[in-house]
């Protein structure tokens, strides 16, 4: 799922009689793209449209989680016959103890000893099991949604303030995570102790190559190699142009000279971090 996937998911999680029209109005895209984007879901089963009963509202107002012991050659046979039972909400294996878990519901407390007492302890193949009253529910199943994916770290490295508070600025505001350092050593540090998912190197700094040196230490590291270095320098406008080595240019993945437009930076970013697979971009 994309950004876009998840809240569509979120919207129908909110209330799933949403119209397509109302949650392309919401998120500022046509009808047509969120009934793709669900039927897409659908289809391949990373979402899934159901009505929910309460148990409560129809008077089920009990429920219980029992455990079962099972002897093994028995295991499926006697969970298909739980399942079929109309009481009981859900049947799951488990590794452990317990073989078996099932959540039911029933009217009152004597329902579920009867439940217990008539028909499961009829069942061949129960050797053990145990019964827990749920007293409170906080979030049930289908309240889930999956977690957002892991946004994509930038490792601004540059000693001028002003440019990496701009950068980082400009970088969050669009749902990046960013760190700073102020010079190739500090960056080395900083990249294998959290590896980001780019990063964007300035050249001249605590000498004149200083960034240029930093890229084939992070090249030479089997860790952190495969990261994409942005460089952003001004160099080219500078008297040490001569000293860069531009044959050299297979260390970096881009060259950038100063000044940048916060848009043209934010695109390459975007770029680098997609190629890269080293994060989505949000």
């Amino acid at each position: 799922m994309d950004h876009t996937d998840r809240r569509i998911v979120r919207m129908l999680h909110e209330d799933g009689r949403r119209s397509n029209v109302e949650i392309a109005r919401a998120l500022g895209v046509s009808e047509g793209t969120v009934r793709k984007r669900i039927d897409r879901l659908l289809s391949s089963g990373e979402l899934e449209i159901h009505g929910m009963v309460a148990p409560q509202a129809v008077g089920l107002t009990t429920r219980a989680m029992i455990f079962f012991t099972v002897e093994l050659p028995r295991l499926e046979r006697v969970g298909r016959m739980i399942s079929e039972m109309p009481e009981v909400l859900s049947v799951k294996w488990l590794t452990g103890e317990y073989d078996l878990v099932v959540e039911a519901a029933f009217e009152t407390d004597a329902h579920l000893v009867a439940f217990l007492n008539d028909r499961i302890s009829r069942i061949a193949g129960i050797t053990r099991t145990q019964t827990a009253h749920v007293l409170h529910i906080d979030k049930e199943w289908h309240q889930w949604a999956p977690p957002p994916p892991p946004q994509p770290t930038v490792l601004i490295v540059d000693d001028d303030p002003d440019f990496v508070e701009v950068t980082r600025m400009v970088l969050e505001a669009e749902g990046f995570v960013t760190r700073a350092a102020s010079g190739g050593d500090e960056a080395l540090q900083a990249m294998i102790a959290n590896p980001p998912s780019l990063v964007i190197l300035d050249i001249m700094m605590d000498g004149v190559l200083d960034g240029w040196d930093a890229s084939w230490r992070i090249r030479s590291n089997p860790n952190i190699r495969h990261t994409p270095i942005l460089v952003v320098s001004s160099i080219t406008s500078s008297d040490y142009l001569g000293m860069f080595p531009t044959d050299e240019d297979h260390l970096i993945d881009n060259f950038i000279s100063k000044p940048i437009a916060p848009d043209k930076l934010l695109a390459e970013v975007r770029r680098l971090v997609e190629r890269s697979g080293n994060g989505r971009s949000p």
